[in-house]
């Protein structure tokens, strides 16, 4: 069993467009709705292969009410906690030319006792004596931080879990990114970007990108899963380095690619040069998918993968393809 965790879940509205011209009155090809946010979209993929997963989310309004419904309507395992607000609405414009444009918004605040009760209900599904419920494996804890909630809640949480011997895995960016390093959780996910962030230094070789994860593995993390987008992901842990490539695919859509990184890696054992493979068939799967759409089985292409151990100094060349972590 994988439970995640979204402490800022959404409605995110696709609209197809042959191109994007600022200042004009445009008309959509197609438009779509799909749930939202990065550990309702790692339990998405990971029910869509047959994977036990429950996600937890914070529920608050219509836009909550109707997220809850697709998950549901989606049989995707869901606790809704009822909190004060407002569930957030994401606004992605997707291009013919696979040009992808993403608007964000902050969703509502949290306040610690909804926090609180979100963390209870990880720990529920996470340590349930229920035998239809042996228990999960990990807990995710990923994506951005509403309005209130604290920087250090990814690592309280983290400390939290690991105190019922719960794995943890995080995939968030910035401060949050930061302060759950220095809790030692089990893995985290950034992308390039986040990654040079959270080392202060930019990242232009997988030489550099191996240096940065293994700077946060110093820090206590037992592993780093770095997502380079059309470059490949690399794996630090405390066996080495691997670096994984993957044959190109025309993009769609990159959103959710790493959601399906992170959920392929943990599906597959969250471990060693196999699971990144899986992992990396998993997000070459979403890519080549319609805004938020998470990929199935038959999607899924594990041919043209390859994975070396300790890179060292390979260029990680244009890294275009910057992933939404």
């Amino acid at each position: 069993m994988i439970v995640t965790l979204t402490l800022n879940p959404s409605l995110d509205r696709t609209l197809a467009l042959d191109s994007l011209r600022r200042g004009e009155v445009l008309r959509a090809t197609s438009a779509r709705i799909d749930p939202g946010g990065k550990g309702v979209n790692v339990t998405r993929v990971l029910r869509a292969f047959g994977v036990a997963s429950h996600a937890v989310i914070p529920c608050a309004g219509p836009d909550g009410e109707e997220l809850a419904r697709l998950l549901q309507n989606d049989g995707v395992p869901v606790t809704e906690v009822q909190v004060d607000g407002w569930t957030r609405s994401n606004i992605t414009l997707a291009e013919a030319d696979g040009r992808v444009t993403k608007v964000n918004a902050p969703g509502g605040a949290l306040t610690g006792r909804e926090v609180a009760l979100l963390a209870e209900a990880v720990l529920d599904r996470c340590v349930s004596q229920d035998p239809a419920n042996a228990g999960a494996s990990w807990a995710v804890l990923s994506g951005s931080l509403p309005p209130g909630v604290p920087d250090d809640v990814y690592a309280t949480l983290t400390a939290q879990f690991a105190e019922h011997g719960v794995r943890v895995a995080v995939d968030t960016s910035g401060a949050a990114l930061l302060a759950a390093v220095d809790a030692g959780p089990d893995l985290v996910k950034p992308n390039r970007q986040e990654l040079a962030a959270a080392v202060g230094t930019p990242l232009n070789s997988i030489g550099e990108v191996v240096a940065a994860a293994e700077k946060l593995c110093s820090r206590g993390v037992k592993a780093v899963l770095a997502s380079l987008g059309a470059d490949g992901s690399v794996l630090v842990d405390s066996s080495g380095a691997l670096f994984g490539t993957a044959e190109a695919i025309e993009p769609v859509s990159t959103v959710g690619a790493g959601d399906a990184l992170l959920a392929g890696f943990l599906a597959a054992g969250g471990e060693g040069g196999q699971a990144l493979i899986e992992g990396m068939a998993w997000a070459r799967a979403a890519v080549g998918l319609p805004g938020s759409q998470m990929p199935g089985p038959p999607d899924v292409s594990r041919e043209g993968i390859r994975v070396v151990r300790d890179p060292g100094g390979k260029p990680a060349g244009s890294l275009h393809l910057a992933d939404n972590g």
